[in-house]
């Protein structure tokens, strides 16, 4: 059996991570948003790359600076590792529910993700590659959960991807670009053209990152 989420009111969320992500934002430089179109009345899966402790923070960042900022957000969820939820029960309040990847319940954590989305407003923060890997990876592995959520989901929900980059150039403090890709819909939900579309927009977002040098391109 899953752990469920029972996340607190949105607005006691909005209120708690005001100064949390302003403290935040003053470890680093500059922190720059790609503009995108955010779809109006659909819930929201928020795919990132997996590289580290503070990535959630750059998920919320990224909701709370700019998505909410486009649409109403009612709740934002992520998936939580069972054993990880077991000892901090507290989790579930800010939108966490369980899985337990290769067992049987992996199926009912899929379906009551999907059921999360069938609700307009609702957004889930996910990380398709399953591990942690440096974000400079070249080549983003998905794992098959984002398939069976999309294709599991029968309301409107769009796909987002974010490739989180950092550098320092010219100053001190890291510098973040959150390069943000419009997917498409679950309705139209291919899983070979996201992954090849995904993985074409991450390699583009690096060169970018890199600025005046020329890269040939390397094939791991």
């Amino acid at each position: 059996m899953i752990i469920k989420a029972r996340p607190i009111p949105f607005f006691l969320v909005w209120f708690g991570m005001g100064p949390l992500l302003w403290l935040f934002r003053r470890r680093f430089n500059k922190m720059i948003i790609n503009d995108i179109d955010i779809k109006s009345g659909h819930s929201y899966i928020l795919m990132c790359n997996h590289f580290g402790f503070l990535d959630g923070f750059f998920a919320y960042y990224l909701c709370f600076r700019f998505i909410l900022k486009k649409q109403r957000l009612k709740n934002i969820y992520t998936m939580s590792v069972k054993k990880q939820m077991e000892k901090k029960p507290w989790l579930r309040f800010s939108g966490s529910f369980s899985v337990e990847p290769g067992k049987r319940s992996i199926d009912e954590s899929l379906d009551y993700a999907a059921s999360l989305l069938n609700r307009p407003g609702n957004l889930l923060i996910y990380y398709p590659q399953g591990n942690l890997e440096s974000n400079y990876i070249r080549h983003i592995e998905f794992k098959d959960g984002i398939y069976e959520i999309a294709t599991r989901t029968s309301g409107n929900c769009q796909l987002i991807w974010c490739s989180v980059l950092f550098e320092y150039f010219e100053s001190l403090k890291q510098s973040v670009y959150f390069n943000l890709l419009d997917c498409g819909t679950n309705h139209e939900f291919d899983f070979e053209r996201l992954k090849s579309d995904v993985n074409a927009f991450h390699l583009q977002a690096m060169k970018k990152n890199v600025r005046f040098t020329e890269e040939e391109d390397i094939k791991f």
